[in-house]
């Protein structure tokens, strides 16, 4: 398949080995070992390592020797991702800082007398928000397509702490709307993940790094046609176990879910023109 599966890569075996090391010798150990494990999935699975090559080499117009030196980087920082969030979650985020760009406006969705949205992407560690999000005024409800494997799940959750935000994973029944509709009416917040789509559901192209990409279609038109302020909202991973959070007003006019959609691209691409390794997409994303 070319397009995005629905589940994470990985294997059980792997994620207790590395919350081992977490653990028991330190994050340093976690990341050492992170350089092997990033190796073996760039030889291995070539059709992640084709799509990510893709995107340095056709999308950010690198040479075809900083393309191949990127794709492995990109690897690695993914892999530092899922190690933070691991981390974070199981009570070691003192181990990393923390800067707030925008929280303000996090803060001023919270206090209006209505529902709001926020709109986020695949890329840096947007997992690891809920440490930004569990003392606001209202309670955000965080809808995601990306639902772990049943066995990776499990055991996740019996390592890490329980979410601060909740979680609505997008159904093949599209059961996942009367469960927006809800928290929009009780006055909530709600955080989709703008990228990810599933195939036969309703799409919108836009030109996106130079080419036509397809974005689902629900994030925008829901978002474009309710009277309250949009956010887009980004977690990105510094040096030095440092985390960037990001909130930044969309411009749009209301119902214009085209408008919304572009200012969302917008956003993003200037987020990977700070951030150019943090692009977590792996599969054709422009086919």
């Amino acid at each position: 398949m070319a397009e995005w599966e629905g589940k994470s890569k990985g294997t059980v075996t792997g994620y207790k080995i590395f919350t081992f090391i977490i653990k028991k010798i330190g994050l340093n150990s976690a990341y050492f070992l992170l350089f092997f494990v990033s190796l073996y999935y760039c030889l291995f699975n070539y059709r992640q390592t084709r799509e990510i090559y893709k995107y340095f080499r056709f999308r950010r117009k690198n040479t075809f020797l900083n393309s191949i030196v990127n794709t492995y980087r990109n690897n690695y920082v993914f892999g530092q991702t899922l190690i933070d969030k691991v981390a974070i979650t199981s009570g070691l985020e003192n181990k990393f800082t923390y800067e707030f760009d925008g929280i303000e406006l996090i803060h001023q969705l919270a206090q209006e007398q209505k529902g709001g949205v926020m709109i986020s992407a695949h890329i840096g560690n947007f997992e690891v928000s809920q440490h930004f999000m569990d003392e606001f005024e209202k309670k955000i409800h965080l809808v995601t397509t990306d639902e772990e494997r049943k066995a990776i799940k499990k055991y996740l959750e019996s390592v890490t702490a329980k979410p601060k935000i909740d979680f609505i994973v997008v159904q093949n029944d599209m059961s996942h709307i009367f469960r927006i509709n809800e928290v929009l009416s009780n006055e909530e917040i709600i955080c989709f993940t703008g990228d990810r789509y599933f195939p036969g559901n309703k799409t919108l192209e836009a030109d996106f790094l130079e080419q036509t990409a397809k974005f689902p279609a629900g994030p925008f038109l829901i978002s474009s046609r309710l009277q309250c302020p949009v956010l887009f909202v980004y977690v990105m991973r510094e040096k030095n176990k440092h985390y960037h959070f990001y909130a930044r007003k969309a411009e749009f006019k209301n119902r214009d879910a085209q408008g919304l959609l572009e200012s969302y691209i917008h956003n993003i691409e200037g987020m990977l023109e700070k951030y150019p390794l943090q692009w977590f997409n792996y599969y054709n994303f422009w086919k």
